[in-house]
């Protein structure tokens, strides 16, 4: 269970005295986590980036230390089927989980119990995320053709937005007060929450969206879709007509329809995407060069994710393995 096989990686800088210099609080340059039994579809660092919690088709949630040997020290057990998306809310105590289950289901994480389940779905929750402010509200994206919002101190969704096709990704605006949605039909929604309608749709991807990330100064949405392209998209409320502004490319889907995520950079900088090439790519949001291309997955890259405060780059995959790697 408790496996993290430290591995040097070969372009790494030596330094005086032919010793490997550390840019991050990593044991090694490149760490090496396993102990899935099956594909892992998403990992998240904590806010306070010093536990990662990832999801597995294998239907558990395992957390790991990111510092010393990386240890997987609690699993979260209760799904019925694969884990196919997960958020730590913004104080870090909880995780919320979605699973082809049909449910959505929230775990302390101090205690690894599950303190909630919302079971209103009626096909596979693909997706959720929490609202990075007060109020605790959770959305979530479903086959059903539904994006539900969920305020995790009630029982039941308290507002359902319906579409006519499945729905992949989901997230919040920086105020809660909008939705985004984005699923089968290559459209990216803008939901009104206080008029229950979508106001505005982004158009642009040729193909099903399978991830979307609000960058962290609350100005741009990314997203990931199976036309091979991520596109960031401008939020602000004088935005040319066009919001989309860049075009990012380089990475892969395949046939095995994997919802690929995305992620921003702390600092606004750089965006990363997992691959089905098995490498995670980064790139510069200013250039829209790819900055690296990083090899050691044995199958597609399903989620990569920046640490909050450090210079490391996580990655999970469908070869059960998740890397943390210094950049």
């Amino acid at each position: 269970m408790e496996l993290a096989n430290v591995q040097q990686h070969p372009n790494q800088a030596l330094g005086p005295g032919g010793k490997q210099q550390h840019t991050s609080s990593l044991e090694a340059p490149i760490m090496l986590l396993s102990g899935h039994q099956s594909a892992i579809y998403c990992m998240k660092f904590n806010p306070a980036g010093t536990v990662i919690a990832s999801g597995s088709h294998d239907k558990d949630i395992f957390l790991w230390y990111v510092h010393g040997e990386c240890k997987n020290f609690m699993v979260l057990r209760g799904h019925k089927n694969a884990v196919l998306d997960l958020q730590w809310t913004t104080d870090g105590t909880q995780i919320i989980s979605a699973s082809p289950d049909k449910t959505l289901r929230v775990w302390d994480v101090e205690t690894g119990k599950q303190v909630k389940k919302m079971a209103e779905h009626s096909s596979f929750v693909n997706s959720c995320c929490p609202a990075r402010k007060w109020p605790p509200l959770v959305v979530s994206g479903s086959d059903d053709g539904t994006a539900k919002l969920w305020d995790l101190r009630q029982r039941g969704a308290i507002q359902t937005l319906p579409d006519k096709y499945q729905i992949t990704a989901v997230s919040f605006s920086e105020a809660a007060d909008k939705v985004f949605t984005g699923g089968l039909d290559n459209d990216v929604k803008w939901w009104d929450l206080r008029k229950n309608e979508v106001t505005e749709y982004l158009k642009g991807h040729q193909d099903m969206i399978t991830g979307m990330q609000l960058s962290p100064d609350g100005s741009y949405l990314l997203t990931n879709a199976m036309d091979n392209e991520l596109k960031i998209w401008d939020l602000r409320p004088y935005a040319p007509e066009n919001r989309n502004i860049k075009t990012l490319t380089g990475h892969q889907h395949n046939f095995e329809k994997n919802l690929l995520k995305c992620s921003w950079s702390p600092d606004n900088r750089k965006v990363t995407a997992g691959s089905a090439d098995r490498m995670v790519y980064i790139w510069d949001t200013t250039s829209r060069r790819i900055l690296y291309k990083l090899p050691g997955h044995n199958g597609s890259v399903n989620e990569t994710a920046f640490h909050p405060t450090e210079p490391i780059i996580g990655s999970c995959g469908s070869d059960k393995q998740i890397y943390l790697g210094e950049l």
